[in-house]
């Protein structure tokens, strides 16, 4: 028997090239000139040959990351110019740390890219300098009595679901599921917050437009990786479509609590 060439990548909501919305890597052995096929319910549909242009990032994903880590130093920025972190949730931020720590496990057993890694280090330590800045540096400005979201209505459940509905029963592809799940609802506690003070002034429109434009690349990305690579992952794109919907809606509120 030939021996098979291996496919491996991470990347985007998809994990294979970037880190937008991924977490480890994934490897699929094919003999030499067949098309890789997975069954329906699986993260692929096929893969392209390596070096292709469809196997290359293509500029929503890329777009998307940028836009979604400039989002997140918009915030940092915003924190700690004004020495104050008034009208963000904290809790909201503690969720988007723990969707980075168990999405990027994979730093430690695997190397795709320098910008991969360098991209995944950076998520890991501004969702972690955010967190420090609210709950040490400013803690006398941040508001807890408003930020009072159960989150365990959130962890509990997304934990549980992450186990029955999953790509592979794994550690690694668990914790890769539950980050995804907890993604697309680790806003609420945000909205919540809003919703009690009626006030969103403190979250700026840069940060607004960066959030909302990171996931309309992903959406497009998804659609783009569907055509041109035959690439479809059912958890990812489902999860995305409710954190989209979820941050329109906090867009909603920024503009009518805002006025």
């Amino acid at each position: 028997m030939r021996r098979g060439r291996v496919l491996c990548g991470v990347g985007g909501a998809s994990r294979s090239g970037f880190p937008g919305c991924i977490g480890r890597a994934g490897c699929l052995a094919t003999s030499p000139g067949h098309v890789a096929r997975w069954p329906l319910s699986s993260r692929h549909l096929r893969s392209p040959a390596p070096g292709s242009p469809a196997s290359a990032m293509n500029i929503f994903r890329l777009t998307g990351d940028l836009s979604h880590l400039a989002a997140i130093i918009i915030l940092l920025l915003k924190i700690w110019k004004t020495r104050s972190c008034a009208g963000i949730s904290g809790k909201s931020q503690l969720l988007f740390a723990l969707v980075f720590t168990t999405r990027y496990l994979d730093l430690f057993t695997s190397f795709i890219s320098l910008y991969n890694t360098s991209m995944k280090l950076i998520y890991v330590a501004c969702s972690y300098a955010t967190v420090y800045l609210i709950y040490m540096k400013f803690k006398a400005t941040y508001d807890g009595n408003h930020d009072t979201f159960r989150v365990e209505f959130l962890v509990v459940p997304v934990g549980g679901l992450s186990f029955l509905v999953n790509h592979d029963f794994s550690p690694l592809e668990i914790l890769w599921t539950f980050s995804i799940y907890l993604e697309s609802v680790a806003i609420l506690p945000q909205l919540f917050m809003i919703s009690k003070t009626g006030e969103a002034e403190t979250i700026t429109t840069h940060y607004l437009f960066f959030l909302g434009l990171y996931r309309a690349l992903y959406l497009i990305n998804w659609i783009w990786r569907y055509y041109f690579e035959g690439f479809f992952d059912l958890i990812a794109v489902v999860a995305g479509v409710v954190q989209t919907i979820l941050y329109c809606d906090f867009f909603y509120l920024y503009v009518t609590k805002g006025k």
